[in-house]
């Protein structure tokens, strides 16, 4: 009699064990499968949010996709479409984070490229509102705007030794031609304020870095300009002379082509 009840307790205990890890792996099933197709519906949620050009609330879409599925089957997609959604939305400092923390989280992606070249398109297209041509200039504000300017050049040049080939390398380089002619302007600019109060040191400074860095802007032949210029009045005659030899030059083959 003791075996037999010591049995019925063994086979009862036995019962509620598997009806337990059944429950449980039910539970578990269903769990997984909500959270699927919750991550689904916040992935689906984005891409209608980025065809109808909706772009800051795609980013905000993606954004909760990556906080709450760090690990899903989106999180890759929605890290590279996240810059795409901040550069539209011209949340330009966001992209170039984004393809920063994307380049480094997936270095070997088959789209890299183009986080490379959002990162360099974020920082040309936050620039442009700098070069204003009626602004005043003060030294500390030309400093930092020229820098933030010249990184952007920068980034995009980066992209282009990696990417020669890739398809928006066209594009990136009419970007760099035009921004490449707006720093060397802004140089001249600041080059003529520095003339006009006679700091002919820090005017050949501009000036040098015109010709040294953006040898193919529009703007060397008057960066050599402002050189003689300077060395006149610093009463440095050999340079002056040399100088309008390399500026009669230019003008000679400038001609010839």
């Amino acid at each position: 009699m003791q075996t037999r009840n010591r049995l019925h307790f063994i086979f009862n205990l036995l019962f509620l064990l598997i009806l337990m890890v059944l429950t449980a792996s039910c539970a578990n099933k269903e769990e997984t499968i909500e959270r699927v197709l919750l991550e689904k519906e916040l992935f689906d949620q984005a891409q209608n949010r980025l065809r109808s050009g909706n772009f800051a609330a795609a980013a905000m879409s993606l954004e909760m996709l990556e906080a709450r599925y760090p690990f899903g089957r989106f999180a890759t997609q929605a890290q590279s479409e996240l810059i795409y959604a901040y550069f539209k939305s011209a949340n330009y400092e966001a992209a170039i984070s984004a393809a920063d923390r994307f380049i480094s989280l997936h270095p070997n992606h088959p789209n890299i490229d183009y986080a490379y070249y959002l990162k360099g398109m974020s920082g040309y297209t936050a620039d442009m509102s700098i070069f204003n041509p009626n602004m005043i200039l003060e030294d500390a504000a030309s400093k930092r705007d020229l820098n933030q300017a010249k990184k952007s050049f920068s980034d995009l040049s980066d992209f282009l030794l990696r990417f020669p080939d890739s398809d928006f390398a066209d594009q990136a380089r009419q970007r760099m031609v035009f921004l490449r002619n707006l720093i060397a302007k802004k140089e001249i600019y600041v080059a003529t304020f520095y003339i006009e109060r006679k700091a002919f040191v820090a005017a050949l400074n501009r000036a040098n870095y015109v010709i040294e860095h953006l040898p193919n802007s529009s703007q060397v032949e008057q960066a050599l300009e402002i050189k003689i210029e300077a060395y006149k009045e610093l009463n440095q005659t050999d340079l002056a002379n040399i100088t309008q030899d390399l500026l009669d030059a230019f003008k000679e083959k400038k001609i010839k082509s």
